[in-house]
Order: structure tokens, then C-alpha cells, then sequence
């Protein structure tokens, strides 16, 4: 038998961490920060439920901070054991874990020049220091590549088309000619997206857990390249300037192919794109060197001499002094920034001295979670609190959100759909309650599977 607990990524998007003890074995499957209300982010100061010495693994399912942005303080908590995921999330979660730390020092450096933190002094959840101090616990597998636990169970990285690199770990033992299968699906992604392959298709799962951001939605019908050429280009005409709030991982790369191909089809037309955000150009460069990890049309498109994510007035920010420069551009210009739902990053600057202007424009492309700015100037609030100051929201505000990476539910549905018998159990997590009650009830009411969706701390045991 097996113990699985879920300490986090219950009753909200963020925080995803579930342990599952087999065997003299403790696994963490996903490190993540929780985001988005104070009720959540103060579980990022709590001790760890586990005590991170006792943790034998860490198996990263991909590289967004909601998985593995709690990772340097748990290895500075005495974690002594390996870190576990494929290369490129090894590469990609180096630097989403320096700009992670990077981010938290530049707040708590600036809250506690103005004055707007209860704590004295404030301080970061971990430093650069710690953040680069991880390095030392990764070992990367290949996808497909066999890792044993223990002399019975093995575990395997599948993809799983989130973002690059991204995975479904599947854990299975072989005991007495018996195999049993346990499959966490992490961020489950959707077919077509630029760049990325389709997620895996998994078979004889015994338990599976899996993801329910979209559980209640269905993403919209307009492809996101038309909806994208028509934002642009009423910004143009507007005469001010779009502002794009986006993952320095993923979204943002999509987004530069998606413009780069809407240019040379001659739908929007050539303007200067910046990218500011040193994570994201770093990101940038990852992607480029792992082209063999992308889609075929991606793949064919970069032998025939094609650079697929660079627009062509493509400008990558690295430093202040090119951020600041960027606040001398007031019109036909678009401004891609990190972060995606406005909790951190410099894209805060942007919004501070857009947001106020009528002909600006502000474009949303990712999930925005419960009580993140993003959700907040979404859905309509007319101020926004940034660095301390009340900003008014005169902006237009756009959405688009088909360029998400997640599978909405009937993505979901249809993936499931291929699995060649019913899991005995499936657990959905990774969504707000309405979307993983809603996501729950539309798999047993299609396919009449047995299912659950866990509270905070649950414990289960697996027959594994």
C-alpha cells in the first residue's frame, strides 16, 4: 500500500504539492508557491507538513512557480535528496527560481523603503543565494527515460504539452507479476498550440490526479491569432500603446510566434515589440536551444532557415536603463512583461503608467487567479493598488484566452476519453472549487468513473 497527501493546489490554482510515501520511500511531486490571497500565500511562511529531510524526491512536473517556486526554501530546510524532472524544466526552473527570489527581494527592499508592509523588517521567502543553491539537487531525465524508486516501481516523464518541458509523471509497480499505475498529469495541456506537442495519451491507470483549472469553462471559439491581429490593431488605431501582462515561460514565447507568423501573413502591421522581462528572454533563449523538443511544424518551419519566435522589430529587455527606456514610448508599440496575472515583475511599472491612460491597452492571455490583480482589473475594477498607490483603470482591457495552456474541460474530457479502462480512483485538483466540483461532476456523468476532489491535507491510501 501507498499514502498520498495533499498539501496543496486544493480549492485554488497554486501551491501544488502532494506527497506520496511508497515503499521506505517519501516523493513530493511538485515544490510550488501558492499565490493570490493573503489566506493562501501566508501557507508559503508555514512550516512544511513534511519535514524536508524526510523527503527522499522531487519530481517537477514542469517549471511555472505555482510548482516549483517553494522548491529553494524546502532545499534550504534541510532537503538532502535529489530533485527530479526532465532537461529542459531543469533549465527553465534555474531561472524561474533566480527571478523568483530576484522579485522577492526587490518587494521586501521596496516595502520596506515605503513603508507599506506590516512586517519590520519585511523580508523575502528565500534570496538569490538560496534560489541558486538548488542547482546542486537536480538530476534531469529524458522524456520516456526509465527511473527506478525502488527495485518495483519505476517512474517515467511523459509530455504533457503544457509549456516546454512540461510532463505527466507516471509512477507504476510491478509486484509479483501485478503492475499498478499512478499518473499525475500536472498542467494538462491542449492540442495545437503553437510550438508544443499534444499531451501524451497514458493507458492502464489505476489512479489518476489531474488538473481542473478550466473545469468549468470551455476556452473560445475565435482562433487566438485573430483575436490577437484584432486587439493590435484596434490598439493601433487607438493610438496609445498595448501592454501584454504575460508568463515569462510558455505564453510568452507563443505569443512571439503567433505575432511574428500575424506579420508575415501582413494581418497587423510591423511595430516595435518589446520584451522586458529578463526571465522571459532567458526563457527565450532556453526554447531556442531546445527545438527538438517542440512540434513537428515548429521543428520543420526551423530547418527551412526561420527564427519562429522573433518578431520583426523584436527588442529584448535585459536591464533597468532598457526598462526605463521603455516609458518614453507612447503609442504603436506593444509591450510584452512579466508577470502574467500582475502579482510581481516589472510589468507592475507598466501598468502604473499605462493603466491611467484612455488610449492605452491592456490584454490579458493567461489565467488570472482569485485575487490577483489581473482577476481584479479583469473583471472591472476601476482602481487597482500597485506599489503601495491606488491606480485608476482607464485602459481598455482585452482578454484572450485561447492562447491558455491549459485544457479546458472538454479538452479534458477528451483525453480521457482514450484511457483504455476506468482508474479506480481520480482526484481532481489545481482549480478553484467551482471549476474541480464542476470538473468532477462531468466525469462521472460521462464516463460514470469514480471520483474525488480532496481537501487540504487529505490523506488517501493507494493500492500500489
Amino acid at each position: 500500500m501507498a499514502q498520498l497527501t495533499f498539501h496543496g493546489a486544493t480549492g485554488t490554482v497554486t501551491g501544488s504539492r502532494y506527497l506520496l510515501e511508497i515503499d521506505d520511500k517519501k516523493v513530493l511531486v511538485d515544490c510550488g508557491m501558492f499565490q493570490g490571497p493573503k489566506e493562501f500565500r501566508v501557507k508559503n511562511w508555514e512550516p512544511f507538513p513534511v519535514p524536508p529531510a524526510q523527503v527522499d524526491d522531487v519530481f517537477l512536473t514542469h517549471a511555472h512557480i505555482d510548482h516549483v517556486g517553494y522548491l529553494p526554501r524546502f532545499c534550504r530546510d534541510n532537503f538532502k535528496g535529489t530533485v527530479r524532472c526532465t532537461h529542459a524544466t531543469h533549465e527553465l526552473a534555474a531561472i524561474t527560481l533566480r527571478d523568483s527570489a530576484h522579485l522577492q527581494e526587490e518587494d521586501a527592499l521596496w516595502a520596506n523603503k515605503e513603508g507599506y508592509s506590516k512586517h519590520q523588517p519585511a523580508e523575502p521567502l528565500y534570496t538569490t543565494e538560496d534560489a541558486e543553491a538548488t542547482a546542486r539537487f537536480f538530476e534531469p531525465l529524458h522524456y520516456g527515460e526509465q527511473f527506478l524508486l525502488t527495485p518495483e516501481v519505476r517512474v517515467k516523464f511523459k509530455d504533457a504539452g503544457h509549456i516546454l518541458g512540461s510532463a505527466l509523471i507516471d509512477i507504476r509497480s510491478d509486484r509479483n507479476g501485478r503492475a499498478r499505475k499512478l499518473v499525475f498529469t500536472g498542467d494538462l495541456g491542449r492540442p495545437d498550440l503553437p510550438l508544443l506537442r499534444d499531451p501524451v495519451q497514458v493507458y492502464d491507470v489505476d489512479y489518476l490526479v489531474i488538473e481542473s483549472t478550466y473545469g468549468d469553462r470551455l476556452h473560445e471559439a475565435l482562433p487566438p491569432d485573430e483575436a490577437l491581429a484584432r486587439v493590435i490593431n484596434q490598439s493601433i488605431r487607438r493610438g496609445g500603446v498595448l501592454v501584454i501582462p504575460s508568463f515569462a515561460i510558455g505564453r510568452t514565447q507563443t505569443l512571439l510566434y503567433v505575432i511574428r507568423e500575424l506579420e508575415e501573413r501582413r494581418a497587423i502591421p510591423v511595430v516595435p515589440v518589446y520584451v522586458d522581462s529578463p526571465m522571459a528572454v532567458e526563457a527565450t533563449e532556453v526554447f531556442e536551444r531546445r527545438i527538438a523538443d517542440f512540434d513537428l511544424t515548429s521543428r520543420t518551419l526551423y530547418l527551412a532557415g526561420k527564427q519562429i519566435m522573433r518578431p520583426q522589430k523584436l527588442q529584448f529587455c535585459r536591464t533597468q536603463a532598457e526598462s526605463k527606456a521603455i516609458n518614453t514610448v507612447k503609442e504603436r508599440a506593444i509591450i510584452v512583461s512579466a508577470g502574467g496575472m500582475a502579482t510581481g515583475g516589472r510589468v507592475l511599472h507598466h501598468l502604473e503608467r499605462l493603466l491611467p491612460g484612455g488610449k492605452n491597452t491592456v490584454l490579458w492571455i493567461g489565467y488570472q487567479a482569485e485575487g490577483t490583480r489581473g482577476r481584479s482589473i479583469l473583471e472591472g475594477d476601476k482602481w487597482v493598488k500597485i506599489h503601495g498607490q491606488q491606480v485608476a483603470v482607464k485602459a481598455a482591457v482585452e482578454s484572450i484566452d485561447g492562447f491558455s495552456g491549459h485544457a479546458d474541460y472538454q479538452e479534458a474530457l477528451a483525453w480521457l476519453m482514450a484511457f483504455n479502462r476506468p482508474p479506480e480512483k481520480t482526484f481532481i485538483v489545481h482549480g478553484e472549487p467551482a471549476a474541480s466540483a464542476a470538473m468532477a461532476e462531468k466525469i462521472r456523468s460521462r464516463f460514470g468513473w469514480d471520483v474525488v476532489v480532496p481537501k487540504l491535507g487529505e490523506q488517501v491510501e493507494l493500492d500500489l
